[in-house]
């Protein structure tokens, strides 16, 4: 005798099966992203660099698909998330190393605005329009462009801005100092490194590092960090030596 197959039943079951791999595997991947942004260190959205924001959006994709098809394997998404977490980080470390393929992966700050002057080659580079400049200083509580002295966009697409001296709001003036001339830090070693066009010059121009660094008997290997003014104060960081 047959006995047909209650095929509701089947497709309920079927259905509660696959619901729940896809919940197995949401909650895999999750884990998966989570360790992975980890490894690759903690940035805001707006600080990402275009590496790592390209980076991320494939992760969201690489991750979406086999959540929504249980057919995909989901061992190719985890071997290729692992892939380009491994991929970010190396990249990582290759910047730290090298100061030529951080410019290259990250690209440099640029000054849009010296001494209260815009630099319209700067700007026609950047693609930079005088809205966009306007808007950028408007975010920083600046409504007046008379009132910069500089500003540079960052690699992060944010604007930094130094108002001038008369303009910033506690001023030596107002309290009845003697004002001196805008001196900014021009930073000269990073990661023992010499770095051979500084952003802002002047500083390292007047005062060379290399001699500051041999009256205290110091090399450039030796410094993290070291910054120098044109008026020639200096702020010098050593490396960790090593055990």
């Amino acid at each position: 005798m047959y006995f047909p197959i209650n095929s509701g039943y089947t497709y309920r079951e079927e259905r509660k099966s696959r619901m729940l791999i896809c919940f197995i595997r949401t909650l895999i991947l999750f884990v998966v992203i989570i360790f992975g942004l980890r490894l690759m260190g903690k940035r805001q959205i707006g600080q990402l660099q275009p590496a790592e924001l390209v980076i991320t959006i494939l992760l969201s994709e690489i991750a979406a698909t086999p959540m929504q098809d249980n057919d995909i394997s989901m061992l190719n998404s985890v071997v290729a998330i692992m892939i380009l977490v491994s991929l970010e980080i190396i990249m990582s470390a290759i910047s730290l190393k090298s100061m030529s393929f951080r410019g290259l992966l990250q690209g440099n700050s640029i000054v849009i605005i010296k001494d209260g002057v815009i630099d319209p080659g700067q700007m026609k580079r950047l693609r930079f329009t005088l809205d966009d400049l306007l808007e950028a200083l408007r975010q920083k509580d600046v409504f007046d462009l008379s009132e910069v002295q500089y500003a540079v966009a960052e690699t992060d697409g944010t604007l930094s801005v130094l108002l001038k001296e008369s303009e910033r709001p506690v001023t030596r003036s107002a309290m009845g100092l003697k004002n001196e001339s805008d001196s900014i830090p021009s930073v000269v070693i990073m990661d023992g490194k010499r770095i051979s066009a500084p952003l802002f010059p002047e500083g390292a121009k007047k005062n060379p590092p290399e001699k500051i660094l041999k009256t205290k008997g110091l090399d450039v290997k030796d410094i993290f960090f070291m910054s120098v003014t044109s008026n020639g104060k200096t702020k010098i960081i050593e490396r960790e030596k090593k055990q």
